[in-house]
């Protein structure tokens, strides 16, 4: 298991009440873990959001956090419930009201990656699933919380942005119908997570760089933006979803001759994302 389940890049000065997270980009695999996979290293690496991280990290010279997973999803999925386990994966665990989530093997201890291909050969226990939101789960989101609540006290308002990335084939369902497929989904649990005001600018600043953007299909956001989205309270909550095809080769998972460029051009709409929450009359003086 990774020494920290992730890790809080901090700029010098927050100056921005946007905070950026990527849940899933984390690629420190247990050595236990991958001996216990029945998946080669490729194909436990499938339901990463590789390089997600990388490609956000510029959120620092704009003053503003982010905080990255080390923990891989395929270990413990950091955008479910604590209470998400799968009663075909974990021992002991009752089966429950229907959730789609776990009915398709991807609770908060996952049993398959991309494609529903398995994990493991059987079950596991209950300890050992608990261990993992106990040792994992738990820290990130205290850590995710405590950087909410200190952009708040600073600012009057924190903006989440969860930077996902999904794979290429997952919109082919918009491309057979005729549309154009989207380069980014935006996720707002159609409404639910952000003020309307906070969802338009974000989308403005992936559109100006020339990026084809839609809302809510098939990403409305997971259990982050369900958890965190607070419009009421000035907490708003938005998932971001970027085709990997862009940036990476998904097969060899790895970044493609697109990447500096992609890289580039995201440091432009990071510029433009913090720029939502900029309050220019704060004081220039550390927390």
């Amino acid at each position: 298991m990774a020494s920290r389940p992730y890790r809080l890049f901090a700029p010098q000065l927050q100056t921005t009440s946007v905070v950026f997270a990527s849940p899933h980009s984390g690629r420190d695999y247990p050595r236990d873990f991958l001996r216990a996979s029945v998946l080669d290293g490729f194909q436990v690496r499938s339901s990463e959001d590789a390089f997600v991280d990388d490609l956000f990290m510029a959120a620092l010279d704009f003053g503003a956090p982010l905080i990255a997973a080390s923990v891989p999803r395929a270990f413990v999925d950091l955008n479910r419930s604590a209470d998400e386990l799968d009663p075909a994966l974990v021992e002991g665990v009752r089966r429950a009201t229907h959730n789609p989530r776990i009915s398709s093997g991807l609770g908060v201890i996952p049993r398959v990656v991309s494609n529903g291909r398995a994990i493991y050969r059987g079950k596991i226990p209950m300890a050992e699933a608990q261990r993992r939101i106990d040792a994992c789960w738990r820290p990130y989101h205290d850590a995710l919380q405590a950087q909410l609540d200190r952009t708040q006290r600073r600012f009057g308002e924190a903006i989440l942005i969860d930077c996902h990335s999904m794979p290429h084939e997952a919109v082919d369902c918009i491309a057979r119908i005729g549309a154009k497929r989207p380069d980014v989904v935006i996720g707002d649990r159609f409404g639910a997570s952000a003020e309307a005001a906070v969802v338009d600018r974000i989308e403005a600043a992936f559109a100006a760089a020339g990026l084809h953007v839609i809302r809510n299909a098939p990403f409305a956001g997971a259990y982050v933006t369900q958890h965190y989205g607070r419009p009421s309270r000035q907490q708003h909550a938005v998932q971001v979803e970027i085709d990997r095809a862009i940036y990476m080769d998904e097969r060899r998972v790895q970044p493609n001759a697109n990447f500096g460029a992609f890289q580039r051009l995201l440091r432009s709409v990071i510029c433009d994302l913090s720029e939502i929450g900029r309050k220019k009359d704060l004081p220039l003086a550390a927390e």
